[in-house]
């Protein structure tokens, strides 16, 4: 059962919230990248919510369920290109912070495919997915009710 609704008690930081988001989809990273990320994120947190939500976006956007199915085992699945396994080491070092920060390695393998301003934009998507998880988490905002803005459009 939900604890709390962000939106009805406070709409400020919530809407802040959503102001980053929107900023991050106008940034110029591409949106089926940024899914992926905030997929893998949330994988690692465990968080039922954004699971179910960025899963249903996947699939509206038409990723295919093999590399949906396959994220857990991104390093060792041939379906990512170099620039999306850049990505996800980033995702993951900047979420595991607690295991070593985010190593140089890392960071050089991101800065290949990623440039000084794109590092930045994914970074911040890495903490926005971060930050909503463990909002998520806290109030056990219920999953499995989300429904993708392009389903939602076209059935109206």
């Amino acid at each position: 059962m939900e604890r709390f609704d962000y939106a009805k008690v406070a709409p400020g930081t919530y809407h802040a919230m959503l102001g980053l988001e929107r900023y991050l989809h106008e940034s110029g990273l591409e949106e089926p990248l940024l899914h992926l990320v905030k997929l893998r994120a949330s994988q690692m947190n465990g968080c039922a919510y954004c699971l179910d939500m960025h899963w249903k976006d996947l699939r509206a956007a038409g990723e295919t369920e093999q590399r949906m199915y396959g994220l857990d085992a991104w390093a060792e699945s041939p379906y990512y290109s170099d620039r999306e396994r850049a990505a996800l080491a980033w995702t993951e070092a900047v979420t595991n912070i607690r295991e070593g920060h985010v190593s140089d390695e890392v960071y050089e393998q991101v800065r290949k495919f990623f440039t000084e301003k794109e590092l930045a934009d994914l970074t911040f998507a890495v903490a926005a997915i971060n930050g909503w998880n463990r909002l998520n988490i806290a109030a056990r905002t219920v999953a499995g009710t989300y429904r993708p803005a392009k389903l939602r459009a076209a059935s109206h």
